[in-house]
């Protein structure tokens, strides 16, 4: 994911860092043990070979983002596979979709949907919007194409939606446009600080960061990009769907 973003290769950020990230994300969070977890695809899968989902939630991660649909057509071979492993391990699931400007965004959210909602259920968060290439659209026309795929979304999961996005992206394909503030964001910023640089778009805080694509995790063959959960959206149990927290 994140296109044209800056890669810094850390396997990982040290626990405390990430606690501090948390507290500088949202005034007032008490430092605390990071909720943690990967974003996959079917790249995570070399020739086939399943991610061991046990040995992640064994290794601290509690939730991970997957990819479900891209543009109208495509799902993830995989989708299916992990997240049902992820459900029986205790993983939280996040489905990501990867948008394509250059269809529907109707279209890609009904879509998306369709597939997401076959398997919806209990330790899932809400729908992911992955927004990182333009395809040639200028902002005007890019930001509608965005307020119409999440509205349709909305309608149809019932969830408000999360944004993943970069800030370089956002400053220039979107022309900073603070019209999405009001999302939760998923912010990729790949800086080797202990939290992201100066937030795009207005938002005030983010939800999710992405900080390396170059992580290295138990049960994931090869390289993997890792998150952080900031508590913007309150206790992560609730914001998963989850009666209690995974693992308890």
């Amino acid at each position: 994911m994140a296109i044209g973003v800056k890669v810094r290769r850390f396997s990982k950020i040290a626990p405390l860092l990430l606690a501090g990230a948390l507290a500088a994300a949202v005034p007032g969070h008490a430092a605390a043990e990071p909720v943690r977890g990967p974003d996959v695809a079917s790249w995570q899968h070399p020739g086939g070979s399943p991610i061991d989902w046990f040995s992640v939630r064994n290794a601290g991660h509690d939730f991970a983002m997957v990819k479900a649909t891209e543009s109208l057509n495509y799902v993830n071979p995989y989708f299916v596979q992990d997240c049902l492993a992820m459900r029986v391990a205790g993983v939280a699931r996040g489905a990501y979709h990867y948008a394509d400007p250059t269809q529907s965004p109707e279209a890609q959210a009904a879509f998306y949907s369709t597939v997401v909602l076959g398997i919806n259920g209990p330790g899932d968060m809400p729908p992911v919007l992955d927004l990182e290439q333009s395809a040639g659209l200028p902002p005007a026309a890019l930001i509608d194409w965005t307020h119409r795929y999440l509205d349709t979304v909305q309608s149809l999961t019932g969830r408000q939606p999360i944004i993943y996005t970069y800030p370089t992206f956002w400053r220039t394909a979107m022309a900073n446009t603070n019209e999405f503030a009001g999302y939760p964001l998923w912010i990729a910023d790949y800086n080797g600080q202990n939290t992201p640089g100066p937030l795009p778009g207005g938002w005030s805080n983010w939800t999710f960061w992405q900080y390396t694509s170059t992580g290295r995790i138990p049960g994931v063959n090869g390289d993997v990009d890792l998150n952080v959960y900031s508590g913007a959206q309150g206790d992560f149990a609730r914001y998963s769907n989850s009666a209690s927290p995974f693992g308890s």
